[in-house]
């Protein structure tokens, strides 16, 4: 019987630039002409973003959340060698990377040999952009995984190699930052991507809202798989792993809700209450509530990146184990709150 480690991380993009840019999506968001007059400035803000952005547009606070992320990240680190696995299980979402206009599945296990891809520029790494990074895949795992899937009534998109793009942010980021010190880090790796941006995946690109052209409701696209699909789809992969002969560790990578995605708040600062309210059902082992959360309400809070962790906390559910270890680090300016987790198998 697979040995399973569930755990879950941020694949944030700012956190490999400086901490100097690390609040440019706020910055761009502020030059939205629809911006009602008050949040055009600091003093119209909410105080304690005020009090993060601070005097010099939030590069002292930069400083301590990448402090506090990358430790996360070193720890969740020390716990995958600690479990020693054969392969990693890799929940993301696929901004219009690897899926456009030609198809768009709901979810995609990737049966590749291997990945190559390389850093973002300006990275903090001081990396040349000709860099490349090679991680093997584990066909014979990622095959077997979508056999089980398809056999449990989840019929589950494939692929053997790239189609627009050698490995989503969502994927090659998570890499990046388990090897944030640059060791290496060669476990072999199964993506299984999400299309967690569903009306927004094409109409806006999976980035940054158009302010200039903003899509109309019926230039939207289909919606994304609903929470409930989703945490049944993580029920089914620790099912399907739990039964095979590898060690696997189960990830989710992404962040909370969005500031980009969140209207109601002007595309300003992420729903901070509504993501503390998902993660202390987590940590409550309260996954009813996970897997009854409305798909309505994934939009309204900009939280389309939780549909990752919607998989993940479905196979907590199934393995019924609750995290030995959670952390929720918000933030007002630095567009998303993150999530770190790790429940072990019991020993």
């Amino acid at each position: 019987m697979g040995e399973i480690l569930a755990v879950g991380i941020t694949h944030y993009p700012p956190l490999a630039g400086s901490d100097e840019t690390m609040a440019w999506i706020l910055k761009r968001m502020l030059q939205n002409p629809r911006l009602p007059e008050q949040y055009r400035r600091p003093e119209g803000w909410p105080e304690a973003m005020r009090k993060e952005w601070g005097a010099d547009e939030g590069a002292a606070a930069a400083r301590l959340h990448r402090e506090r992320l990358v430790e996360s990240l070193r720890r969740t680190r020390a716990q995958i060698e600690e479990f020693a696995p054969d392969l990693l299980v890799i929940w993301g979402d696929d901004q219009y990377e690897n899926f456009r206009e030609d198809v768009i599945p709901p979810y995609c296990i990737y049966a590749h040999e291997s990945f190559e891809f390389g850093p973002p520029a300006h990275n903090v790494w001081k990396e040349p952009a000709e860099k490349k990074f090679r991680m093997p895949g584990n066909v014979a795992a990622a095959k077997y995984l979508a056999s089980g899937l398809i056999e449990a009534g989840f019929d589950t998109a494939y692929s053997y190699k790239p189609l627009h793009h050698p490995l989503g942010h969502a994927f090659a980021n998570a890499i990046m930052y388990l090897d944030y010190d640059r060791k290496g880090f060669e476990y072999p790796t199964v993506p299984f991507a999400i299309n967690c941006y569903g009306r927004r995946v094409v109409s806006q690109r999976g980035g940054l809202p158009v302010f200039e052209n903003p899509p109309s409701e019926a230039e939207l696209d289909p919606p994304a798989p609903t929470p409930r699909r989703l945490f049944d789809l993580g029920g089914a992969t620790a099912r399907v792993m739990a039964a095979s002969p590898w060690r696997t560790v189960l990830m989710a990578s992404s962040g909370w809700s969005h500031a980009f995605l969140t209207e109601k708040n002007h595309f300003l600062y992420p729903d901070t209450p509504a993501d503390r309210t998902l993660f202390e059902a987590l940590r409550a082992g309260n996954y009813g509530a996970w897997r009854n959360y409305r798909a309505a309400a994934v939009e309204e809070s900009g939280q389309q990146e939780i549909l990752n962790w919607m998989c993940l906390v479905g196979a907590l559910a199934e393995l019924n184990r609750k995290p030995a270890e959670a952390e929720l680090i918000d933030t007002w300016i630095f567009n998303s709150s993150k999530c770190f987790m790790s429940a072990p198998p019991p020993r």
